[in-house]
């Protein structure tokens, strides 16, 4: 089983995607395609000791940025490191990717190359957060930022598989996002979904505020992109705001200092949880192969498990699980699309 990895995906690329990489072969026995510029990708490997046979380097003649167009992997960047990745995954050499590059060109050449599974309207991003109880999983977390209710609907149903296959959650509990507890609540997006989402065989608890996203009262949290990605965005930029005030209040006196060096290993537990290096990167549901985007800014312990995340989504064959509740629902007439 190989995985393929962007190796120029990212702020932090290729050193810190190539040492995510390689802590990912010693830490995990994976087998890695790094795609990428290859006399770069080589130069960072040069520092390290590996199992040479478990890592080869994929030359690629572009690479996408961030500010690129999603639409450049099909047209004037088909030969990126991103494209190359999902056609490693389309061609059978690799069972997954891995990339913390342009989301929107991900899902772009995801789309273009893998194509969706059977019966799935469209992919989404399903990305986990931290919560008091156990962790969440968004979908949709910025991929579709224009939505129909049916849509929703299968994200909920793409969602619960997900939940079922990574975390062995046995029967999730469904939330859509809206901005009040009360069935009438929301736009029309949203109070159309409900109705949808009532009617299924998903284990759903109704609307669920903003507020109540990281007390943990569902496993799977039902929105647009648009909203999702906000949400994303405003949960890091708050721990983000939280840390810094922290330090600065610990750096205020000597004993706040002393104090801090004390309870340094409780604080590193805590960035352990509720950072996005733990999660590893997200995946992309509902495309035919297993396709994992990671932040933006991962750093090497971020990509390492977003490798993992990866792996573990091809042994349980999650796409499998997916299909097969698409299809259920398809058949009762409660596909939604």
């Amino acid at each position: 089983m190989w995985i393929a990895v962007d190796a120029m995906g990212g702020d932090k690329a290729p050193g810190e995607v190539v040492l995510g990489a390689v802590e990912a072969v010693r830490e995990f026995k994976n087998n890695i395609l790094l795609v990428g510029k290859k006399k770069q990708v080589l130069k960072e490997l040069e520092r390290y000791q590996y199992p040479s046979e478990r890592i080869e380097v994929v030359d690629a003649e572009s690479v996408v940025s961030m500010d690129d167009h999603p639409t450049v992997v099909f047209k004037s960047k088909r030969l990126s490191s991103i494209a190359k990745c999902v056609e490693l995954v389309k061609n059978k050499v690799a069972s997954a990717f891995v990339s913390a590059g342009n989301s929107g060109a991900v899902m772009a050449a995801s789309v273009m190359h893998l194509k969706r599974l059977d019966g799935v309207a469209r992919p989404a991003i399903g990305a986990i957060l931290p919560t008091k109880k156990n962790p969440v999983v968004v979908v949709d977390a910025g991929a579709n930022v224009d939505c129909k209710p049916g849509y929703l609907l299968q994200f909920g149903i793409m969602g619960t598989a997900y939940m079922k296959n990574a975390l062995k959650v046995i029967n999730p509990k469904v939330g859509l996002l809206s901005n009040g507890e009360e069935a009438g609540k929301g736009n029309e997006l949203t109070r159309k979904a409900f109705d949808l989402l009532a009617k299924s065989d998903l284990n759903f608890i109704g609307n669920v505020e903003g507020r109540e996203v990281f007390q943990g009262k569902c496993d799977v949290l039902v929105c647009d992109g648009f909203s999702g990605n906000i949400l994303l965005k405003s949960s890091e930029g708050a721990a983000e705001a939280i840390g810094y005030f922290l330090k600065k209040e610990m750096t205020r006196s000597l004993w706040y200092k002393i104090g801090y060096l004390f309870n340094k290993p409780a604080f590193k537990r805590l960035k352990t949880k509720i950072g996005y290096e733990y999660f590893g990167g997200a995946p992309l549901l509902g495309i035919k192969g297993i396709g994992i985007i990671g932040h933006g800014r991962s750093k090497a312990e971020a990509v390492k498990n977003s490798i993992r995340v990866a792996a573990e989504l091809i042994k349980n064959r999650m796409n499998t699980l997916i299909e097969t509740e698409i299809q259920k629902y398809m058949l009762k007439g409660q596909s939604g699309v």
